[in-house]
């Protein structure tokens, strides 16, 4: 009789454990960046979705090598629902078979074009890629703000200037546009290294990948021009450094931030939710105040003190210049190469 009262109590409590197990609240793992970023998605943007969905968020922070390095470890037994991901690195996601199609959903019908950049995956907010400069540094010296792409060889920035590696975007697409402007492509390349050897590397003080130190060189004078996004750029400006971020008038270069639920993914349902939501005209007016990501759906809208520091409006992002990351993928590896020898020298 006690065997069977023991055996009976055993089967309660595990059923009981069982039941709780199948209501257990579900958990979403969100690769994306620090910093900043990690902050406004903790307080601002996480919360509502956790308390609407009663779904516990973990958020994993790490730049976009970081992540994608983190889909490839765990390749198969993905850990990550939902990852954050420059473009570039985003198209890669995409093309080693991460990111899980996106399900279809009303937001996705009120975003701009360039925001679609496969089935796959979405980008999420905007920067520009252009030219970053010391108003006053260049009124002092009786300068017009720069207006082009070419004022990156202009003799009297000999060692006033900063531009960041190719293994930054910004380096790379500073690449590309001198490609453009000199009768080249993502498919022709060459017109752009030897525009960077002989006409701007002369000019370049520092190959600085880093924001903080991006920084130091203009709050120090060591240089004055440099080419930056414009999101680095606002968060400078902010602290009242004379920093003012131009579009050159032969166009600035788009950079995204992406994002995609991953795939073999536990919580697929709430992963596209959580997608759909971060394109909601609400959080990207969210990510516009704190990140300076302009906004990629058509119905958001901004404050003017707002929408005068991001990438805003129909006419403003469709000036925004694309980048080819299918080629550009498949031929970086031999451009950083090429680069290292002839360029940083």
């Amino acid at each position: 009789m006690m065997k069977t009262i023991v055996v009976s109590a055993a089967l309660a409590a595990f059923a009981s454990l069982a039941a709780s197990s199948a209501f257990a609240q579900p958990t979403l793992y969100v690769g994306s960046y620090g910093g900043s970023t990690q902050d406004a998605f903790e307080k601002s943007i996480i919360p509502a979705f956790e308390k609407a969905h009663d779904v516990k968020i973990v958020y994993v922070p790490g730049n976009s090598t970081d992540t994608l390095a983190k889909l490839q470890a765990q390749k198969d037994k993905e850990e990550l629902n939902v990852v954050l991901l420059d473009d570039g690195p985003m198209y890669q996601a995409v093309q080693f078979g991460f990111c899980d199609k996106l399900a279809d959903a009303p937001v996705y019908h009120d975003l701009y074009p360039l925001a679609h950049l496969s089935d796959k995956a979405v980008a999420l907010g905007v920067v520009a890629t252009g030219l970053a400069y010391n108003a006053d540094a260049f009124k002092k010296a009786g300068l017009p703000p720069p207006d082009s792409w070419k004022a990156l060889t202009d003799k009297r920035f000999n060692q006033k200037i900063a531009v960041p590696p190719i293994s930054n975007t910004y380096g790379l697409q500073t690449l590309l546009m001198f490609a453009r402007l000199n009768g080249g492509s993502e498919s022709n390349i060459a017109p752009g290294f030897t525009a960077l050897i002989k006409n701007v590397a002369p000019n370049v003080l520092a190959w600085e990948p880093s924001p903080g130190k991006m920084t130091e060189l203009f709050q120090d004078g060591d240089v004055t021009l440099a080419v930056w996004g414009s999101g680095r750029v606002q968060t400078l400006e902010q602290t009242g450094f004379p920093i003012r971020f131009v579009y050159p008038k032969e166009g600035a270069m788009a950079l995204m931030t992406a994002a995609c639920p991953v795939v073999q993914n536990k919580e697929a349902q709430l992963s596209q939710q959580f997608v759909q939501y971060l394109l909601t005209p609400e959080i990207q007016t969210v990510l516009a105040q704190t990140q300076a990501w302009g906004p990629v759906n058509t119905k958001t809208k901004l404050a003017p003190n707002v929408a005068a520091t991001v990438p805003y409006g129909k006419d403003e992002i469709a000036k925004l210049l694309p980048t080819n990351w299918d080629i550009v993928n498949a031929k970086r590896a031999d451009w950083t190469n090429e680069w290292n020898r002839q360029v940083e020298r």
